[in-house]
């Protein structure tokens, strides 16, 4: 996990508390944002960064995107 920012490491540290670890437990940016107690930009570009990375996947919804960690 060190090859992720601060702000990538606080964004899927949130996404464990929230308990997102699979597909049916999907936590939105929106979510992360509140648990994070960060901006909406900040979130969206750490999470950007754990897709890239693999360590998040996200599925495509019909209303917002859901999160969750898969590594």
């Amino acid at each position: 996990m060190g090859d992720l920012t601060p702000n990538a490491q606080k964004v899927y540290d949130a996404l464990k508390k929230l308990g997102a670890t699979n597909e049916e437990k999907l936590k939105t940016a929106d979510d992360v944002m509140k648990a994070s107690q960060m901006g909406k930009g900040v979130v969206n570009n750490a999470l950007q960064e754990l897709q890239n990375k693999g360590y998040v996947k996200r599925v495509a919804r019909q209303k917002s995107a859901g999160y969750y960690i898969i590594k």
